[in-house]
């Protein structure tokens, strides 16, 4: 839709079985096919992702991985309010946007939908998600907490050792979050959203004949406040700390729902119209995107 004006590259780094090895593992990957792009793409100069399920954990990974501090940061404390000095690869950062992303983990309070919300279902599959998923299911459930370290996703809320996860996702120019309200049966609302139950909003079907499907918008600033973590019923330290984290810089957030369509149980697939033939009806989600991508 944009052939004038970016060069788009389908990353090719994480397919079929090796989206198992792990969220740090599969982003190494990214990180270096991005390289291996730029390097041949010289005349590049800004750079964005746009990511689907976990493939938004693996890009923020990447990002980290990729970021590279300007002089002046590098004397500077790193904090959690906004600043845009730095660059990815080298590169000015435009627009980070995820599509159905776990953001919050897969573990407990409903956030994998086809569990009911039932307790000993999410326990179990924290239990046994390490069999059919090995070390990407443990990521997702974070329950990889080893020698004293907190789990990957605990960690991608800061910058932490040589990986600057949250500097990276800083410099971008828009942080974006499109989420299914409803019938996404992989992946929640609020872990998609970057929400606390009491902060899920109350949505009316779309007028838009343009995004028949985008049911809500909102722009939330960067939290700056350090104060003490407020727990809500249900919630538990481990995620209320993920919120926290990630509620550290500015997000766009889109809600879709597919409730009225015919495809609505397949949500997962059609918000990002993974077959344009069978998944069409989230054609305008993908409109949405195009016509508010910076360039």
């Amino acid at each position: 839709m944009l052939p004038d004006k970016v060069i788009v590259h389908c990353s090719e780094s994480n397919v079929s079985t090796l989206t198992l090895d792990g969220i740090d593992v599969m982003g190494e990957r990214l990180a270096v096919e991005v390289l291996e792009v730029i390097e041949r793409k010289p005349s590049v100069r800004k750079i964005s992702f746009v990511a689907h399920s976990m493939g938004g954990l693996v890009a923020r990974y990447a990002v980290g991985r990729l970021f590279r501090p300007s002089k002046s940061e590098i004397a500077l404390d790193r904090t959690c309010d906004e600043d845009p000095r730095g660059t990815i690869c080298g590169l000015e950062a435009m627009n980070f946007i995820t599509v159905a992303t776990p953001h919050l983990g897969s573990r407990g309070n409903k956030q994998v939908p086809f569990l009911f919300g039932v307790t000993a279902f999410e326990r179990a599959a924290s239990r046994v998600i390490h069999w059919i998923f090995r070390r990407t299911g443990v990521h997702l459930f974070l329950t990889d907490s080893e020698d004293g370290k907190p789990p990957l996703l605990r960690c991608m809320v800061e910058d932490y050792g040589d990986l600057y996860f949250m500097s990276a996702l800083r410099v971008f120019k828009r942080r974006v979050a499109y989420s299914n309200v409803g019938y996404d049966h992989i992946v929640g609302w609020r872990t998609s959203s970057i929400r606390r139950n009491s902060e899920l909003p109350k949505w009316e079907d779309s007028l838009s004949e343009k995004y028949p499907h985008i049911v809500y918008e909102e722009y939330t600033k960067a939290n700056v406040s350090k104060g003490s973590i407020l727990m809500e019923e249900g919630s538990d330290i481990l995620e209320e700390e993920l919120v926290t984290g990630l509620s550290c810089v500015s997000w766009e957030k889109v809600d879709v729902s597919f409730h009225s369509s015919r495809q609505r149980f397949s949500a997962h697939s059609v918000i990002q119209v993974k077959d344009h033939f069978i998944h069409s009806e989230g054609v305008d989600v993908i409109q949405h995107m195009i016509d508010h991508f910076l360039t």
